[in-house]
């Protein structure tokens, strides 16, 4: 919701390096461990202090931007608990969005059946509904969609962009069927219903289509919000259409840039992208006295797109010598940066500062861990350091993860790693994606091994091959045995 309402109204200040003033609760609930939440809490209550609505908002959302959903959960079951909240509707879905996070779908499923019945309301179901899209369930998103419909709440345009989100995902064939819907219906596209509909068509490289998208919107009197306007340049880009894309980007630009500080950040990327040096230099000094923390990252990343590597060290310095402990985040992008241009002493070196920083190691840094050993040839260590971590942490690694070790493993021919990185894959949740069935194929193509029983296991898994996976099929077929073969062998 904040990245809807941020893309909405472009011009909102975005944070820039100040020290942010933490309440005292909220330092309570990150510095105590998760079993004694409740009793810190008590305990803080104890020694005299109160907590008024103004104080437990702010922190529940701070909790949430910085994904301690565990402890914002803890929180809000100690607050119904002690009865410190009277809860209305969008306490409740709040806290089934927090249970999804923490818990999965079915407990937030089950969850719903406890919130009062003058409280289940659409908000209520098109919170799991977003949960559903999130975690990519198609079948239990559509399932939530047309319960929400049996109970004759309003068909919103929040409910179609979820559906559209999916299958832009997933599959891009139902999103006829939701725009027919949203017409029969008379629900109104928003902002960001264009805005899905436009990523859809650049990243089929369909530009006409684009444009016409972007047409209908500006006859339904919508003008491209700074998102939109980012996300076709970027497609411009990836076509090759580099004129088109810089035209966008004097758009984005305005006259002064100093005046026009909210577009800094996509600019910065979007110049690299283009293979400006020049103009990502000088956007960055429009920033570089009170730079915003996204524009940091911004910089970070143009510049280790660009190679200049030393300029990306600088404005993570920058960061470092104001605030001498970093969020996560930055790391990571630095961490990619040295990954990407193969630096791995460097970035050994940085993964240990973070961790002497006292910075929570978590899925983003095995991420950029697993690249930066992958990117220097050393797969087998990044596969340690991948299966190391989840198995001293609950947490679900990144999907991108397990792909990038995978595709090693399968240029190689390494049918029996590949298998396990697939098995692993599986074991975290990440079924129904075709990506990983191709991977897969494709080291048993490499290896000139046949593939038995390859179709089944799909058909098991609800999964049919499109045309790329078929051809794969195809091939690997032609490596069985026949008896004769195998008695000559």
């Amino acid at each position: 919701m904040w990245a809807l309402r941020r893309a909405i109204n472009p011009a909102r200040r975005k944070p820039s390096l100040k020290k942010s003033t933490l309440s005292p609760l909220f330092k309570v609930i990150i510095e105590a461990p998760r079993p004694s939440i409740t009793s810190a809490l008590d305990k803080w209550i104890s020694e005299g202090n109160s907590i008024g609505q103004a104080d437990i908002f702010p922190t529940i959302l701070h909790l949430r931007k910085r994904r301690f959903y565990l402890k914002a959960l803890q929180f809000f079951e100690w607050l119904e608990a002690n009865k410190h909240v009277d809860f209305g509707e969008r306490d409740y879905a709040s806290r089934l969005d927090l249970i999804a996070k923490v818990h999965g779908l079915f407990k937030a499923e089950k969850y719903i059946e406890q919130v009062p019945e003058s409280f289940r309301g659409e908000l209520v179901y098109r919170t799991l509904l977003a949960n559903c899209v999130s975690a990519l369930k198609v079948n239990k998103a559509e399932e939530v969609f047309n319960k929400m419909r049996d109970l004759d709440f309003p068909v919103t345009a929040f409910a179609c962009n979820q559906l559209l989100l999916l299958y832009k995902r997933l599959d891009r064939k139902k999103i006829a069927d939701v725009l027919l819907m949203m017409e029969k219906e008379n629900v109104k596209p928003s902002i960001f219903t264009y805005r899905l509909l436009i990523d859809t068509k650049g990243c089929a490289k369909d530009i006409v289509g684009m444009e016409k998208i972007l047409e209908t919107m500006k006859n339904e009197g919508l003008e491209p919000d700074l998102p939109i306007r980012a996300m076709m340049a970027k497609h411009y880009l990836l076509s090759g259409l580099n004129d088109k894309a810089a035209n966008i980007l004097k758009e984005m630009e305005g006259d002064d840039i100093s005046e026009n500080r909210f577009a800094c950040e996509s600019l910065l990327s979007l110049y690299a992208s283009l293979g400006n040096a020049d103009d990502v230099e000088r956007i960055w000094k429009a920033c570089e006295a009170s730079p915003r923390f996204d524009e940091c990252l911004a910089a970070i990343e143009a510049w280790g797109k660009l190679g200049r590597v030393e300029k990306a060290e600088a404005v993570f310095e920058k960061m470092q010598d104001k605030f001498k402990k970093l969020s996560p985040k930055y790391y990571n992008a630095l961490l990619k940066v040295y990954a990407n241009h193969k630096l791995l002493a460097k970035g050994k070196d940085l993964a240990k500062r973070m961790a002497d920083s006292g910075c929570v190691i978590g899925p983003m840094t095995w991420d950029a861990l697993v690249n930066l050993y992958v990117q220097a040839g050393e797969v087998e260590k990044a596969d340690s350091i991948l299966q190391k971590a989840t198995q001293q942490n609950k947490a679900k690694p990144m999907y991108s993860s397990y792909m990038a070790i995978m595709e090693i493993y399968a240029k190689r021919g390494d049918v029996h790693n590949a298998e396990k990185i697939f098995h692993r894959l599986r074991q975290s949740g990440y079924v129904g994606r075709m990506r990983q069935y191709q991977v897969l194929l494709q080291a048993y193509i490499k290896a000139k091994t046949p593939a038995y029983g390859f179709r089944e296991r799909m058909k098991a898994d609800k999964m049919f091959p499109n045309k790329a996976v078929a051809a794969q099929l195809a091939t690997v077929d032609a490596f069985r045995k026949t008896q004769i073969s195998e008695l000559l062998d």
